[in-house]
């Protein structure tokens, strides 16, 4: 519905929902962009628990493997926990599925889900998505994914173990491990459902950017949130369909008896049929989705963190156009470096030098980013509140995770740390601590937006300062158990004689890990309680200049009660000294005489 028609009568047509709405057509199937946001939100912190929950399951065997714990024996019955000790099936499938879990549903459907659907509308100033019912069926079908994933749990045989990449063999032959059968199946299926769930987002995301932006918002006036989502779902449409097509083969080769991804192959002394495929393909078809996706999660978490630091440093971003370029120059290159996953696969050294050529390039839009946002925060009037802490934590561990990158994108020095920890460390923080961070930001700063109260702040400082100790307690010892060799997914190191040292590192990991997650209960506590008894929030309790904050608090469907508001200027006007106030929203319009700050 255009936002014309829908502007007409918009008073009576909200009187008319109101009575007209029930509590299904309110809260489940609903069409309205900021209940779909909270309905990505609230799935993807059920998945996060999950997911985490599962990490401290492994960590807990990887210090005191042959241990036994009644909590394994509760959790995974006594088929994989016999007497409470971890079956080695059962630590693959927990590591599969916990990197599925964080990649997927929580930092690509749970950030971008939530805050693309939340924001895009209410800053560019629209009615409501381009399609509220697409937008509705994205969201359904990303939930009846996650609920097949996590059904893969209950299977016999237990779920996909072949790592959250799930190379072929392993994926293909559905004798190869007991986490080869019926669970690998279900993941192709979930993973085939997510990808039309994100593909259907996208496209709403791009059509509604373009084409429903209000008067005066032309695209240099578009918060750095929007471009962020924007770029994120071109690169959504262009890389998912990949993953999409490399699923399906497999499905085939699985179910079919095709040999896409399958050549000469025996097993347990028999000769398997298949012939003339390659495993390799899929790598590439993996890592072609696999490498853009990491961008997918980066992104936006980018985006949140660049609009908090602007608005609680009270001074304009640093460098408005070049991070748009920046942003640009990532999505462009993320798409030409996957090879870089690939050195050991037989690549041809030419090719190898090729990706690592680009890989490197893609560390100076980067790294403009970075200094950017040091710039934004040199003498600002800083705000230290959670939101703000956690896009400072953002900016710390881009940068300190992206800096191992340089070593990992270089083919002759990746060959020696190559599915070592040292690759762990590296990626959970440059991409899955870094984007959870501005995922937390982002909850902590739009919440008052979402549920018209306020987070406890107190708490909030607890959450942030203890998950910034822990992340950097887990992941910074990695770094150098993996230049030692300690190779990642194994089950147990205890059995080479030369990893005996590194045992104790693993036990300092992990006491980190448990730490850091039992302290995510207070993030949930808050989250939950403060969403019935929080402090009432006012309208603009940030004093922040972009359109989201002219809303009224109480929800209305169709986002602004009366007109939609026009836009003058671009949205960082903090401190402008041509005004006695510190900021200055979007829909004021220019004084006589004032001049356009310049961007």
């Amino acid at each position: 519905m255009s936002a014309e028609a829908h502007d007409h009568g918009h008073d009576h047509e909200h009187e008319h929902h109101h009575h007209k709405d029930t509590f299904i057509t309110k809260y489940i199937f609903s069409i309205d962009h900021k209940m779909i946001a909270k309905q990505y939100l609230i799935t993807g912190i059920i998945m996060g628990v999950i997911g985490i929950a599962m990490s401290l399951l492994f960590r807990m065997q990887l210090a005191w493997p042959e241990e036994s714990f009644k909590i394994f024996n509760v959790l995974l019955g006594d088929k994989f926990a016999p007497d409470g000790v971890m079956a080695n099936d059962i630590y693959l499938a927990l590591v599969t599925i916990h990197g599925t879990i964080m990649v997927f549903f929580v930092l690509t459907a749970g950030l971008s889900g939530t805050f693309s659907n939340l924001l895009i509308p209410l800053q560019i100033g629209a009615r409501d998505m381009a399609s509220g019912f697409m937008n509705m069926i994205s969201y359904w079908l990303f939930f009846l994914s996650a609920v097949i994933m996590l059904s893969s749990l209950f299977v016999e045989a237990g779920p996909a173990s072949a790592g959250w990449t799930i190379y072929p063999p392993l994926s293909a032959l559905p004798q190869a491990i007991p986490g080869s059968g019926t669970g690998m199946t279900l993941w192709l299926v979930s993973m085939a459902i997510f990808i039309a769930s994100s593909l259907m987002g996208s496209l709403n995301y791009i059509v509604t950017v373009i084409n429903l932006r209000t008067k005066g918002m032309s695209m240099t006036r578009l918060p750095l949130t929007i471009w962020t989502f924007f770029v994120t779902a071109i690169i959504g449409v262009i890389s998912f369909p990949v993953l999409l097509s490399a699923a399906l083969l497999l499905i085939f080769d699985r179910s079919f008896g095709t040999s896409f991804f399958l050549s000469d192959i025996y097993i347990a002394g028999e000769v398997l049929h298949y012939q003339g495929g390659s495993p390799v393909l899929f790598e590439h078809l993996f890592w072609f989705l696999g490498h853009p996706e990491v961008y997918i999660v980066i992104l936006p978490a980018m985006g949140l963190v660049s609009e908090i630091m602007a608005t609680n440093s009270r001074k304009p971003i640093f460098g408005y156009r070049a991070m748009i370029m920046s942003v640009l120059a990532i999505a462009f290159l993320s798409t030409i470096v996957w090879g870089h996953h690939m050195f050991l696969s037989g690549m041809n050294p030419f090719l190898g030098s090729v990706f690592t050529f680009t890989t490197l390039l893609i560390a100076i839009p980067s790294a403009v980013k970075a200094f950017n946002w040091i710039t934004t925060l040199w003498k600002g009037n800083l705000q230290f509140n959670p939101a703000m802490l956690f896009s400072i934590g953002m900016v710390s561990t881009f940068i300190t995770g992206g800096l191992t990158g340089i070593i990992l994108g270089d083919s002759t020095l990746d060959i020696n740390v190559h599915d070592t920890y040292f690759v762990i460390a590296h990626f959970h923080l440059v991409m899955g601590i870094s984007a959870l961070y501005g995922m937390f930001a982002g909850i902590y700063h739009w919440f008052p937006k979402m549920y018209g109260r306020m987070l406890n702040k107190n708490l909030g400082y607890i959450h942030f300062w203890v998950t910034a100790v822990c992340a950097y307690g887990v992941f910074f010892p990695m770094h150098f158990i993996g230049l030692a060799g300690l190779p990642r997914r194994y089950y147990t190191n205890t059995n080479f004689p030369l990893f005996d040292d590194l045992q104790n590192v693993n036990v300092l990991i992990t006491m980190f890990a448990l730490i850091g997650g039992a302290f995510q209960l207070v993030f949930l506590y808050n989250f939950f309680s403060s969403i019935f008894y929080g402090k009432k929030a006012v309208q603009n309790p940030w004093r922040s200049t972009t359109l989201e904050w002219t809303t009224p608090v109480e929800h209305i469907h169709g986002n602004w009660p009366g007109e939609i508001p026009h836009v003058y200027r671009w949205p960082y006007d903090y401190s402008n000294p041509n005004h006695d106030v510190d900021f200055v929203p979007q829909n004021v319009p220019m004084k006589e005489g004032e001049e356009v700050l310049h961007h």
